[in-house]
């Protein structure tokens, strides 16, 4: 029994997101930085969200002479959805618009790491907005599930 559990734990973490910092999602991405960070973007353009920065954090570094793993940020957003939010509590505003975070670990695996919506709903002490909480869960899991995989 306790092999059994043991073996259900360890598919558990193998196949599922993994948490690293608190409120930060990572999802693992079966392609390069490169790519998925271009998957990543036609997916937010297709469902009209505004790409407002795609930062190559890696390129930047190089020409500071810091070597840096293929490391990408994209920031995107809708006010459709970050303007109800900002007025449930205004705070969340630092942390809009949203961002998504590509980059290549030590183990050459690639992720795309995003904040939690759940976690800013406790940062920010959102209280109302349950409703788009939700909606931006879905639509971010959705997202990321489309861009990291085939």
């Amino acid at each position: 029994m306790k092999k059994e559990l043991l073996v259900l734990l360890l598919v558990f973490f193998l196949v599922s997101p993994i948490m690293a910092a608190e409120g930060v999602i990572n999802v693992l991405s079966v392609f390069n930085v490169e790519e998925t960070a271009n998957r990543m973007e036609t997916i937010l353009n297709e469902k009209g969200m505004t790409i407002f920065s795609r930062i190559k954090h890696s390129e930047g570094a190089g020409k500071i002479g810091i070597k840096l793993r293929d490391t990408e940020l994209i920031i995107f957003g809708n006010p459709k959805v970050g303007s109800p939010l900002m007025k449930c509590q205004q705070s969340v505003a630092i942390d809009l618009p949203q961002k998504a975070l590509i980059w290549k670990d030590d183990k050459a695996k690639v992720w795309i790491s995003y904040n939690d919506p759940r976690y800013l709903k406790k940062r920010h002490y959102l209280s109302g907005c349950e409703d788009i909480i939700s909606k931006i869960e879905m639509a971010m899991a959705g997202i990321t599930k489309a861009a990291s995989k085939e």
